[in-house]
């Protein structure tokens, strides 16, 4: 169990290990966020998706995150864990915990960090789907289909 704030790893996540990375008597609220893989996604059923990084830079990103929460938010601790390689369907790739001394602002700064992550953290997602695979590019983008070969 690594006591990291900002980590990205091959390992398996667990939303309750990255919420004890926030937690302390201080806090009166911790609000964790999971992105867990999904399905379907734009009417195709997803077989798996993979995730690559640059993980120094994106550590720093995801450093740089919680640094724009601070200033926005009353929080005291943000930790932001995302798995990279193959994760297969119900498999969590992402987790974001914000705890503060009250929930106030603790809710937006969660929301606020998973739509930060996917503009500027350098984290690549390729999705693999019956009859191909697409890399998405952010969350509003329609993808950009290969045949499979």
């Amino acid at each position: 169990m690594s006591d990291k704030l900002f980590e990205i790893t091959t390992a398996p996540i667990s939303v309750d290990e990255v919420s004890r990375r926030v937690s302390s008597p201080a806090v009166g609220a911790v609000v964790s966020f999971a992105g867990i893989v999904r399905g379907t996604n734009a009417g195709r059923q997803v077989r798996y998706l993979e995730y690559e990084a640059y993980p120094e830079m994106a550590e720093s990103t995801l450093a740089q995150v919680a640094d724009e929460i601070k200033a926005r938010w009353p929080v005291e601790k943000v930790a932001i864990v995302h798995r990279v390689g193959r994760q297969d369907i119900g498999d969590t790739s992402v987790v974001i915990a914000v705890a503060s001394a009250q929930r106030q602002g603790a809710f937006e700064a969660g929301r606020y960090a998973i739509d930060r992550i996917k503009e500027i953290v350098p984290l690549w997602k390729k999705e693999y789907f019956e009859g191909g695979e697409a890399w998405i590019e952010g969350p509003e983008k329609p993808p950009k289909t290969e045949a499979k070969r």
